[in-house]
Parts: C-alpha cells; structure tokens; sequence
C-alpha cells in the first residue's frame, strides 16, 4: 500500500476512534445530567425547607436584575396601594361631584373619585349626608390629604390626631392619619359624635371646629353649610333650607377641627 494512502487510512481511523469516544462520553455526561436532575427533584419534594429557600434567592436574583437594568424596584402590585379609581366607573351622581371637585380644587379626578365613593358609603353607614362630609374635606384640606394645620390637626378632616389616638389603633397607629381613606373614616366618626353631643347639624360643627363654648366660630360652620348646599346642586339633590349661624369674627381655618390645645376644658372633654 502506498504511503499516502497508509497516511489517509490513518487519519480515517483517529477520527472515527475521536467521534466515538466523543459519543461515548456525551451519553455518560446525559445519564449523570439525568441522574443529577432527578436527585434534585426527589430531593426538592422531600424537603418544602430548601425548595421555599431556593425560590426566595431565585426571586431575589431576578428582583436584583431587574433593579439593575431598570434602575428602580420594579412593583407591579403598587397600584393597589394607590387611593384611586376611575370616576366613570362610578354611579351617575358621584361622578359629576368628582369632577366639579376636581376642576373647583385643581386635584386629579380619581384620587377624588375614591374619596368621594368612600364618602357616599361612609355617609350611608352613618346616616350622614355624604355632600356634608365632602363639604367638610373640602373646607378643611382642599383635598389635601398631608395637611397640617398650626395647632396640629391633620389629613383630609383636619382631624387632631393627638386627641383622637385610640380612633387610630383600628389603623394601625397614628401615622394613618395620613392615609386618606383612615383619616377620612376617623373624622366621620368624630363629626358623627359632635352632631350627636350638640343635637344639631349647626351645633355639631362647633364642637368640630373647637369653637363649642366661644362666642363665635369664626364663620366655620356657615363655609361648611355654603359649600355643603353648593354640592348638593353638583348631585341634583334637593337644596335644604339651613340657616347659617352668625358670624361675629373671621377665623384662619388653620386652627380649625378639634384644635385641642386652644379648646375650653369642658370642650375637650366632650370630644375624648
């Protein structure tokens, strides 16, 4: 046999002997991946412990990415945190009031579209008008759910936390004072206990400005009762004949709400 051909039978047979041997090991390599895999399987379902850990460092790997390309944690579930809804959603009537509230007080239509849901149900549950209790954010806050006033009355009712902390303990503490819904919902209250101490509407927000044993309210009562009645017209209810207290003196509505520190003995005993 020739040379070169003794050399190409040469080659020949180191390839094949190289392929199968590749062969060979690529099935052992598949038979230990297998093996492997089913062990980690087995023991995944025998021990919850380790599968629980090892999906936490996955979730955490994957959240750690995605802050990395992203540059911000990434929350999907945030808009539940959000006190928002969309006012056509709404009931024909809540609606409008929204979106007169919204345009009057510059604030965006679906935080007022849940506040003004919100206040309908609370309204309904309390036997309160819910336009009043509208009147009342709208006098005190603007809608302003991080107000504070001078003497420490806080969020949407201007409610004063300080005096009212046990109404806050179904809310986790007092910095729900803060949370729109939790203020909102502590403040009916508290207007529901004024009313009920001074047996009027006109009397009820006395005590729920501070203003119960003074000589005036500083014209709190008769801004509620205007902008109650305005309302009202907003939701095509009926407009109720009320007469508005007199006025004697103007007041800064920054001490307004329950202002406990300026408020008579006997007044902050009526309200605690």
């Amino acid at each position: 046999m020739p040379a070169s051909l003794q050399v190409v039978s040469g080659l020949r047979t180191f390839i094949k002997d190289v392929a199968d041997g590749f062969i060979e090991i690529t099935h052992s390599s598949f038979a230990l991946l297998g093996l492997a895999v089913a062990f980690v399987a087995i023991l995944l379902v025998s021990r919850p412990d380790l599968r629980h850990s090892g999906e936490a460092q996955l979730r955490d790997w994957l959240q750690e990415r995605q802050v990395a390309m992203v540059g911000s944690p990434i929350e999907p579930a945030a808009v539940e945190r959000a006190t928002a809804t969309n006012p056509k959603e709404l009931p024909k009537e809540q609606a409008a009031v929204a979106f007169w509230l919204s345009k009057k007080y510059r604030v965006a239509p679906e935080p007022l579209a849940a506040l003004v849901s919100e206040a309908y149900e609370l309204g309904q549950r309390n036997q309160l008008d819910p336009t009043l209790i509208l009147a009342i954010m709208a006098i005190e806050s603007s809608f302003n759910p991080f107000a504070q006033s001078s003497v420490g009355a806080q969020g949407l009712m201007q409610v004063m936390t300080r005096v009212h902390t046990d109404k806050y303990e179904h809310f986790g503490g007092q910095l729900a004072a803060f949370d729109p819904v939790s203020n909102l919902r502590v403040g009916v209250k508290v207007l529901k206990e004024c009313i009920a101490r001074a047996g009027s509407l006109e009397g009820g927000l006395r005590y729920y400005v501070g203003a119960a044993n003074l000589e005036s309210d500083g014209g709190y009562a008769a801004k509620v009762l205007a902008e109650h009645q305005r309302i009202r017209q907003i939701a095509g209810r009926p407009v109720q004949t009320v007469r508005p207290p007199v006025v004697q003196a103007k007041q800064d509505n920054a001490t307004s709400t329950v202002a406990a520190a300026d408020m008579p003995a006997d007044a902050k005993a009526a309200l605690n």
